[in-house]
């Protein structure tokens, strides 16, 4: 991730992501982007490493999870989902085995299961 997303900036996109839901409405893209980075650098400080790619795409990733470490080609472990799910999986609002139950998660490898780790903010 190039630029750290300062705590107060990041709870506000929060908070705007979440207001924006209550409202039945789509939060602006900015605070979607935002809220997004937030979680993914609270994962990578949780939990450093380098032996499993977190991807949201369009928004981020981030390499996580202390073990070998990965430099070229495809990560042996990867894991990948859309904003909303990211979202609610980082606040706890979705569970890990619900949200892979459902399809919203993709993840190979033998490390790709980040559900010890979450949720990052209750």
């Amino acid at each position: 991730m190039a630029k750290k997303i300062d705590v107060a900036e990041g709870r506000a996109a929060l908070d705007a992501v979440r207001a924006a839901g209550a409202a039945s409405a789509r939060p602006s893209r900015t605070d979607h982007a935002t809220a997004v980075r937030y979680l993914l650098q609270l994962l990578a400080e949780k939990a450093p490493g380098n032996s499993v790619e977190m991807r949201v795409p369009p928004f981020g990733a981030v390499q996580v999870v202390e073990g070998p470490r990965h430099t070229r080609g495809t990560p042996p472990n990867v894991v990948e989902t859309d904003a909303d799910t990211w979202i609610a999986l980082a606040t706890g609002a979705e569970h890990w085995a619900d949200a892979a139950a459902a399809g919203r998660i993709r993840a190979s490898g033998v490390r790709s299961d980040l559900s010890a780790l979450l949720p990052l903010r209750p």
